[in-house]
């Protein structure tokens, strides 16, 4: 009884004492929340940032790479790397004030044109922007595969630095009407000249150092977020913004997105399927479409042993099913109604016009024809349906970069088509560095007439010349940049590699292809010698005939913007709507 009372005064002390504290405080209790208000997240608005929601972010961003073609590396090429010359809103190159105080030819014998560089453009590392980066750019163009429009370069013999590097001279060793062309997208020679991996690692997953008005900050393509801040070493008038975010996610992700005014803006690649999408947001985001500076294209290498004689490569693409590979790149997308039936020029461009002739075989398939051919070629069907000859099955190899769409998908839908004529096909497993660094570059012939075909057991090319190519890719599904001088996009997609007594260390174009007796022509539409819209015509014919390219379309990116940011503008043709960047604005919330 005693325990039992003790404890019981203990706790009627304990009460009392509760009490008195709390008569002791001042605090007064915590406001009633409405259950209006209640568990409603308080969103924070950042004005110094945008988010740019893209539907596709993968490694590799060197502008200069086929390989790495995509948005998301124009974007960061666009913010980061500095340029001579930048489109201008009436897609005419112009200098670039940041980067130039002028651009002229100064010599025509030798053809001479002298740079004159800022003094205070550097990289953010401090490292002054320079002639070792122009030479450096010269360099890799011309001894690497895979690079975007080499032509121009190759017709340089010599860098020269003045001025501590600040007045650069460039050495032709013809005339070259495009020169304004060249030097796009420099990179830091001085962290990349001796770099780990070499050219097709320089820029894989980031970028060493800026020198444009944004820096990267962080690429994490796991997650598939980049992070830009403003460049602070950045010599000329800074962004508006401090930081802008590249975000990877799906259609429905990106629409919600915008709707809830997550994100900003969009930059994405739209089927069909994901148009409706976007198209469903009404006056939430404004959507413009715009043609992207490449198309897509297959390529019938005649530099490959089993397309060495123009009736294969005429057989195969009477096979294929031209409209079904539109339908299928395209989704029925914007860039449904970009068909390319041209070799040189896109339909986005000015200065397009088909020139496929209606009886072209990639016209409409036509097996009657591939039939006949088969035949000719020796080719007879076995008792499984399969074509092959001599007892060896006709087999075809084809290429394609698997870690971009849609060359990827295209890939698998040719093989099908060719399957089910009987042809054996597979589809190499390759991204695109291997592709255009391994796989394509092959050496090419040296002949003096493309009139010859032959069907020998020795492989050979539309010259008649033994070919030294393995033969790993026979057709090939990949992009052809049509962005820049359209007469050097015909001498890179088209035209042979100088002769020399020495054998050539230059690639090929990605075709393998190359026609002595059409090659004067192409050179004096690169040089300036003749107009390039005077031959154009017989040039294309040409191609037609040798069945060497079949363009199916140019792609197309749809922009939508927000109403909560200012200043995005679609840009120059074919630039992108990051050439804006450095004007955007976020608008403060009402």
């Amino acid at each position: 009884m005693g325990s039992a009372a003790s404890a019981a005064r203990r706790l009627t002390l304990a009460l009392l004492g509760v009490s008195a504290l709390a008569a002791c405080t001042t605090t007064p209790p915590p406001p009633l929340v409405t259950s209006g208000q209640q568990g409603v997240p308080t969103k924070v608005i950042d004005l110094n940032e945008v988010l740019v929601g893209v539907d596709r972010l993968a490694r590799g961003f060197n502008p200069h790479a086929l390989a790495d073609q995509s948005v998301a590396t124009t974007a960061l090429a666009t913010l980061i790397l500095p340029s001579a010359f930048r489109t201008g809103p009436d897609g005419v190159p112009r200098p670039d004030p940041a980067v130039l105080n002028s651009a002229q030819v100064t010599k025509s014998e030798p053809f001479t044109v002298t740079y004159s560089l800022r003094k205070d453009a550097s990289w953010s590392d401090g490292g002054p922007i320079a002639a070792e980066d122009f030479d450096y750019l010269w360099r890799q163009m011309t001894t690497q595969p895979g690079t975007v429009n080499p032509a121009g370069y190759r017709l340089i013999s010599n860098v020269v630095s003045k001025d501590s590097g600040k007045t650069v001279e460039v050495v032709f060793s013809k005339p070259y009407p495009g020169w304004r062309s060249l030097f796009r997208n420099l990179l830091p020679a001085h962290l990349l000249k001796d770099a780990f991996g070499g050219w097709n690692a320089v820029l894989d997953t980031s970028f060493p150092a800026s020198g444009g008005r944004f820096a990267i900050r962080q690429i994490d393509l796991a997650r598939g977020e980049v992070v830009l801040e403003r460049n602070d070493r950045y010599w000329g008038t800074p962004a508006t913004l401090g930081r802008i975010v590249l975000r990877r996610t799906d259609t429905a992700g990106i629409t919600a997105a915008l709707r809830s005014g997550n994100d900003q803006l969009a930059v994405v690649t739209p089927d069909q399927s994901a148009m409706e999408q976007l198209s469903a947001l009404g006056e939430v985001a404004k959507l413009t479409t715009m043609p992207r500076g490449s198309t897509v294209q297959l390529l019938l290498r005649p530099v490959s042993p089993v397309l060495a004689d123009v009736r294969m490569r005429t057989a195969l693409v009477s096979l294929i099913d031209r409209n079904a590979l539109i339908a299928s790149g395209t989704g029925n997308g914007p860039a449904a109604a970009l068909r390319a039936d041209a070799q040189v020029y896109g339909p986005a461009q000015a200065g397009y016009g088909a020139t496929m002739p209606g009886d072209t075989p990639s016209a409409k398939p036509d097996h009657g024809r591939a039939d006949a051919l088969l035949h000719e070629l020796g080719y007879r069907r076995d008792g499984a349906g399969k074509w092959a000859r001599e007892g060896r099955p006709l087999s075809i190899t084809i290429g394609a970069p698997t870690d971009r769409e849609p060359y990827a998908s295209l890939a698998g839908l040719i093989r099908r088509q060719l399957a089910e004529f009987g042809i054996e096909a597979k589809v190499t497993n390759s991204v695109g560095d291997q592709l255009f660094g391994e796989m394509l570059p092959s050496t090419p012939p040296t002949a003096t007439s493309a009139a010859t075909s032959s069907t020998s057991a020795a492989p050979t090319t539309t010259t008649g010349v033994p070919t030294t190519d393995a033969g790993v890719v026979d057709l090939a599904v990949v992009p052809q940049v049509i962005d820049g001088d359209p007469a050097t996009v015909l001498a890179s997609s088209f035209g042979c590699p100088a002769q020399s007594a020495e054998p050539s260390s230059v690639p090929a174009n990605p075709a393998g292809f190359c026609d002595r007796t059409l090659q004067p022509v192409i050179d004096s539409a690169l040089t300036g010698a003749a107009p390039l819209a005077q031959v154009l015509p017989g040039i294309e014919a040409t191609l037609w005939q040798q069945v060497v390219a079949v363009p199916l379309f140019q792609s197309a990116d749809v922009l939508a913007t927000g109403a909560d940011v200012t200043g995005v503008d679609p840009g120059p043709a074919f630039a992108g709507p990051f050439t804006t960047a450095n004007t955007w604005k976020r608008v403060p919330p009402k």
